[in-house]
């Protein structure tokens, strides 16, 4: 296979299992392990992982002469906004939002961060934004805010209004930190700084999820549970980051920024096909005004693409 073909199996992947992750973290919570105490255990296994996968990294880069791994002390405030954004609230009302709504839900509203990625650029940064890009804007809001006041769902979404809410507020906080991480991006090896995002993240975390930790009844849990835990934390954290990187080397930003919309797609077929959500009117009228607005919105430019 050629690189640009290992890019795209790469960024399909990562749409894959962020599509799987909606379902299989909400078989998770709140039943077995609640929100918190289950985003404490996300950024604490990451956390081990990408210091892991920093040092096996760094030997490597030491014997090329590639090292890049010293962080500039005027660096630290941006990582420290990049954790709190990236990391501790965008993680914190994703999965307490999750265990509220239900999984196609989520899934939909998550397509809507590049939209409130080009919304910060235009305020931060000062991008100009043209008429059809607002038209786009107004359309995907507007499908959300539907989508959170009437999307209803079954089984154990006990409060769709208020989950949807918190996913929204995951997406913004996802968008502030692309926006923030954008210049680390250029300036480190990707293993310097996200070690450290993590690290912070985890400090900032620790204060919520450790009474909601301690609950949990480890010898209680069904084996599957675990296996579900375990795939949260290796492959929707640890290795989605690690096939974003694949696809980033390869790909355009506007082609990674395509795959944003296969994460509805599969968690709405896994979803449906384990009977644990149902397809409605409003989720696919809220769907289709989302994604029309974000198609405006990202026909010729890149915003980004979804993490949870």
């Amino acid at each position: 296979m050629t690189k640009r073909a290992w890019a795209l199996l790469a960024a399909t992947m990562v749409s894959l299992i962020y599509g799987l992750s909606f379902t299989i973290a909400k078989d998770v919570m709140p039943i077995y392990v609640k929100p918190f105490g289950f985003i404490l255990i996300r950024v604490f296994g990451a956390t081990i992982l990408f210091w892991l996968i920093f040092f096996i990294s760094s030997l490597e880069r030491q014997r090329t002469s590639e090292a890049k791994d010293k962080i500039q002390r005027q660096d630290f405030p941006r990582i420290i906004a990049a954790a709190f954004f990236g990391v501790a609230l965008n993680m914190l009302t994703f999965f307490k939002g999750l265990s509220f709504t239900s999984p196609i839900s989520a899934a939909v509203i998550m397509v809507t961060t590049p939209i409130i990625v080009l919304i910060l650029s235009a305020i931060i940064m000062k991008e100009k934004m043209i008429k059809r890009k607002i038209f786009g804007i107004l359309l995907g809001l507007f499908g959300t805010s539907f989508l959170i006041l009437y999307g209803k769902s079954i089984g154990n979404a006990t409060n769709a209004s208020l989950g949807n809410f918190l996913v929204f507020i995951n997406a913004v906080s996802y968008a502030f930190y692309l926006i923030i991480v954008k210049k680390l991006m250029d300036k480190y090896n990707a293993f310097t700084f996200v070690k450290w995002i993590y690290t912070f993240g985890l400090l900032m975390v620790i204060p919520f999820g450790f009474n909601e930790f301690q609950e949990i009844q480890w010898q209680t849990l069904p084996s599957i549970i675990l296996w579900e835990i375990v795939f949260v934390v290796v492959f929707t954290t640890f290795f989605t980051y690690l096939f974003n990187l694949v696809s980033m080397r390869e790909l355009k930003p506007t082609t990674v920024a395509v795959f944003i919309y296969l994460q509805p797609l599969f968690a709405t077929v896994f979803a449906i096909a384990l009977g644990k959500d149902e397809l409605t009117l409003v989720k696919i009228v809220s769907a289709v005004l989302i994604f029309v607005g974000v198609f405006m919105v990202t026909q010729k430019r890149s915003l980004s693409h979804s993490n949870q």
